[in-house]
């Protein structure tokens, strides 16, 4: 009986996650069909993806490995030009390398996007295994200050006078080209989310769990703390440059001021406030995020109630709402809203049956049931008293 339940449960659930995944297809679908008419929604939910990617890369470093890496924005930079200086078509590089030329080595260099992609990512992971060797060693706050100026590094280099013929300096890159669909966008931060996933419950994964939890435990036990820092921190460097990627072709053009510390902030922002340690709450934070500072704009906007100009809508007045609800939910919240848990069906439906159930028990009646031989004897206890 027990097996025949569960088997119903797996089958129930397995519909359920059907269902979900076909409507984000007809979702995906009818965006695609009216991305003129929805873009300014369609622009929210592509940017949400990339930064749920480079969230959960983050994660996968912070949450599961336990190592506090403030580089990501540098890693995106790194995997942003990659794919800009390898996708803009070569007969309109003339006109982005206007000011100070172009090198001979990229000028012919030309790659599909979807290799472009690929190559700033290993790029981004080979840059992360150099500083790795020296930035790994370091703990805690440290590591988190070493990796920051690291990003700040990249930054700095990438604006500097001596690649002007590579990077194009401080008047950045434009021209890059967009992606042909939605469905690719989408399904690229898809595929790279189930890989780092798959990657969290393997063996690896559960090493990097162990290193978390105690390193000196962990190194007892025969594993090389070194050597799996800086497995987990290459992986993660590997898609966040895939995300840098992602953004600089949703962008179309960017510059060295786009990969600022604040980026940073944000997908750490996102990871917190998700859950460290969730790859469930990593995406929602995502979502929930980018599209929460779009939709409270209009308290940027002047307001005038009955002739009365309300004082507080002016510019600004949005991040201060937005910081003030960001706080109310870390104060309920203090694990972030997925915590360490994962999104499970079990979770919701026993949920349901609990709510259920309550609603059931607070509509019994006091009288115990006549046709039961414990109400019987209830009443007749009653009487003796």
């Amino acid at each position: 009986m027990k097996n025949k339940n569960k088997n119903s449960d797996k089958n129930k659930y397995r519909i359920c996650s059907a269902a979900v995944f076909i409507l984000c297809i007809l979702l995906l679908i009818f965006l695609e069909a009216n991305k003129y008419k929805y873009s300014y929604i369609t622009g929210i939910l592509v940017r949400s993806a990339i930064y749920a990617l480079v969230a959960v890369s983050m994660n996968l470093v912070t949450g599961f490995t336990g190592l506090f890496s403030l580089g990501q924005a540098g890693f995106m930079a790194i995997g942003a030009y990659t794919v800009g200086i390898l996708t803009i078509p070569v007969a309109q590089r003339p006109a982005v390398y206007y000011m100070n030329g172009i090198s001979p080595v990229i000028e012919k260099m030309y790659m599909p996007f979807w290799a472009a992609i690929i190559a700033g990512g290993i790029f981004a992971a080979f840059c992360a295994a150099l500083i790795g060797i020296p930035v790994l060693r370091l703990k805690s706050d440290y590591l988190a200050i070493a990796t920051l100026g690291f990003s700040e590094i990249i930054r700095a280099f990438i604006a500097s006078p001596q690649l002007n013929k590579i990077t194009n300096g401080s008047y950045g890159l434009k021209n890059i080209p967009s992606f042909p669909n939605l469905y690719t966008i989408f399904g690229i931060c898809a595929v790279c989310i189930a890989l780092i996933v798959l990657l969290i419950n393997s063996s690896y994964g559960r090493v990097f769990k162990a290193i978390r939890e105690d390193e000196t435990a962990a190194q007892a036990m025969g594993i090389n703390l070194f050597k799996y820092k800086e497995l987990s921190f290459v992986i993660s460097s590997f898609f966040t440059g895939i995300g840098g990627g992602l953004l600089a072709m949703f962008m179309g053009s960017i510059d060295s001021k786009t990969f600022q510390i604040a980026l940073t902030y944000d997908i750490l922002l996102i990871v917190v406030l998700g859950g460290i340690g969730s790859v469930t709450g990593s995406i929602l934070g995502a979502f929930l995020i980018t599209s929460g500072r779009e939709w409270l704009r209009f308290f940027d906007e002047p307001l005038t109630l009955a002739g009365i100009n309300i004082p507080l809508f002016r510019a600004g007045f949005r991040m201060v709402i937005f910081s003030i609800l960001l706080m109310a939910v870390v104060l309920f919240y203090r694990k972030g809203i997925m915590g360490t848990n994962e999104f499970s069906w079990e979770v919701v439906f026993n949920l349901f049956k609990k709510r259920n159930s309550a609603g059931a028990g607070s509509g019994r009646s006091d009288i115990p049931d006549n046709h039961s031989d414990d109400g019987v004897q209830r009443i007749l206890n009653d009487r003796e008293a």
